[in-house]
C-alpha cells in the first residue's frame, strides 16, 4: 500500500456498543409488554436482566424482536424509581425482584431488610436513598458491587462496607440519613434473617 492509498473498509466492523439510553429504551418496551400482559413477570425479569447485561446494540435487538415498539413521547422504563417502606413493622425484600435505578428504602420504628444479591439491577449504577429513624435498615449488595458511601448519621450506628467490586459489577451509590437507628450495607450474610440462597 502506497502513502496515497486509502484504508480499505473493514468488512466486519465491530458491533456498536450499547449506551444506557439504548438499554432504557428496551426496558421501556419490556415494561409496556408486562403491563399489557404480553410478558409474564418471570419473562420480564429474565429479559430485563439480559437487557442490562448486553454490551452491544446487536445484543439488545433479539430481546424485543417479538414485541411492539413503545413510541409514546416521554415514556420511560417503569423501573426508574422504586420505594420500599417499613413503618412499625419488619419487612424483608429478597430473591429475584426488580430494583429501581433510584430506590428509596425507608424504615421508621421497625426493620427493613433488603437483599440485592439476586435482584435485577436496572443499569450499571443505581442510587439507594436510605432513611432510617428509630429503626434498623440492612442492605445486602452483590458480591461484585462497588459501593459509594454518602450516608450521614445522627445518634446512630452505621456500617457501610461494600467497598470496591471487581470492576465489572454494578456501582451502588448509597445516600440518605440514619437517626436514632442503624444502617448496615455489606456483601456478607450474617444474622440478618435473610433467606438462604438456593
Amino acid at each position: 500500500m502506497t502513502p496515497g492509498d486509502s484504508v480499505p473498509p473493514n468488512p466486519h466492523p465491530p458491533a456498536l456498543r450499547a449506551s444506557d439510553a439504548d438499554r432504557d429504551r428496551v426496558a421501556a418496551v419490556l415494561a409496556e409488554a408486562l403491563a399489557t400482559g404480553r410478558l409474564t413477570s418471570v419473562e420480564h425479569a429474565d429479559r430485563l436482566q439480559a437487557t442490562y447485561d448486553s454490551v452491544t446494540v446487536d445484543g439488545l435487538a433479539p430481546i424485543t424482536r417479538d414485541l411492539p415498539d413503545v413510541t409514546a413521547a416521554g415514556s420511560g422504563p417503569a423501573i426508574a424509581r422504586q420505594e420500599v417502606n417499613a413503618v412499625f413493622s419488619k419487612v424483608v425484600r429478597g430473591g429475584r425482584w426488580i430494583a429501581g435505578r433510584h430506590t428509596a428504602l425507608n424504615a421508621t420504628f421497625g426493620a427493613l431488610i433488603v437483599d440485592l444479591s439476586d435482584a435485577v439491577l436496572p443499569g450499571r449504577e443505581i442510587t439507594l436513598t436510605v432513611n432510617s429513624y428509630c429503626a434498623k435498615l440492612i442492605v445486602r449488595v452483590p458480591e461484585n458491587a462497588h459501593v459509594i458511601d454518602e450516608v450521614s448519621a445522627l445518634f446512630a450506628k452505621r456500617s457501610i462496607s461494600g467497598g470496591l467490586g471487581d470492576g465489572g459489577g454494578p456501582v451502588i451509590r448509597v445516600v440518605g440519613r440514619v437517626t436514632f437507628g442503624k444502617v448496615i450495607v455489606a456483601r456478607e450474610r450474617s444474622d440478618w434473617n435473610l433467606p438462604d440462597r438456593p
